[in-house]
């Protein structure tokens, strides 16, 4: 039994002595640590991922001017002033997106933490899927919406609540085009026994990971066309 105390005490001061140098290793002005790998370094959307790109993520998500920053090196936008219509709609941290990665998009006004999640899901998810499945790149994004001051619809109308669209914490993605033009569209390449299928539900479950919440044509017929992907929720992947 000391034999196995020791070992455990052993392993157990490695573990903190690792631990206390990996902290001042970070802390240290000229770190040899990759800026993906060290905590004290900023989101940069292009980073490959590690175990600490979600930390760094939702420390972004959680200050304005960190996203802000983070998004600008995976996106182009315009800073907008907040939106206000009515006590229950309008855009915080509104931005005016037009370009993720080597992707555009129309210019669609949208929360900069909406924004963000979009840029992180391109880069990790709908870029290297497009590669994978078409050898190619994507060369736009086909979206429907962010802002919209409405209720939450239902396949039996309305549900008298507020629809995450009317806070710009939503978007809704109908497709994307290839770098040869061929435009992709979730309506018809979502059935089964397309060849489109698999891309299409890579990018789903790609959405997953960056989006507290993800629904598409698996949740219901409201869904048939696009996906709609939330910035906030409790982690909801249809």
């Amino acid at each position: 039994m000391r034999l196995i105390a020791s070992i455990a005490y052993s392993l157990l001061t490695l573990i903190l002595m690792a631990g206390v140098g990996a902290v001042l290793l970070a802390f240290a002005p000229n770190s040899p640590l990759p800026a993906e790998w060290n905590p004290t370094k900023s989101l940069n959307v292009t980073d490959p991922i590690t175990p600490i790109t979600q930390f760094k993520l939702q420390r972004a998500l959680a200050d304005v001017p960190s996203c802000y920053t983070a998004l600008a090196t995976g996106a182009r936008f315009d800073s907008l002033s907040d939106l206000i219509t009515s006590p229950q709609c309008g855009i915080a941290d509104r931005v005016s997106l037009n370009r993720i990665g080597s992707a555009s998009l129309r210019p669609v006004e949208t929360r900069c933490q909406t924004a963000l999640r979009l840029a992180m899901w391109f880069e990790h998810g709908i870029e290297p899927a497009a590669k994978q499945h078409f050898g190619q790149s994507i060369s736009q994004i086909q979206h429907s919406s962010s802002y919209s001051c409405r209720q939450i619809r239902s396949t039996n109308g309305s549900t008298g609540r507020m629809s995450t669209h009317a806070t710009a914490d939503s978007i809704d993605i109908s497709g994307v085009t290839l770098s040869d033009g061929r435009k992709l569209t979730l309506l018809s390449g979502w059935p089964s026994g397309d060849a489109r299928a698999p891309f299409f539900r890579d990018l789903r479950n790609s959405a997953c990971t960056w989006f507290r919440v993800t629904l598409g044509p698996d949740y219901n017929s409201l869904h048939a066309d696009h996906f709609h992907l939330q910035h906030t929720g409790w982690g909801l992947c249809r």
